[in-house]
């Protein structure tokens, strides 16, 4: 049972470290926009 219970406290914390990094990711990293064109042939318009 000990063991069980080790593994679950491994798994909750292995989970909030991710949420904690995801959250971190979302929160403080500014992403860069740019302008993107895309050529389309004349006769693809047809």
């Amino acid at each position: 049972m000990l063991s069980l219970i080790k593994a679950l406290v491994f798994l909750l914390v292995l989970a909030g470290l991710i949420a904690g990094g995801i959250f971190a990711l979302a929160n403080f990293v500014e992403p860069t926009q740019r302008e993107t064109v895309i050529r389309v042939p004349a006769k693809d318009l047809k």
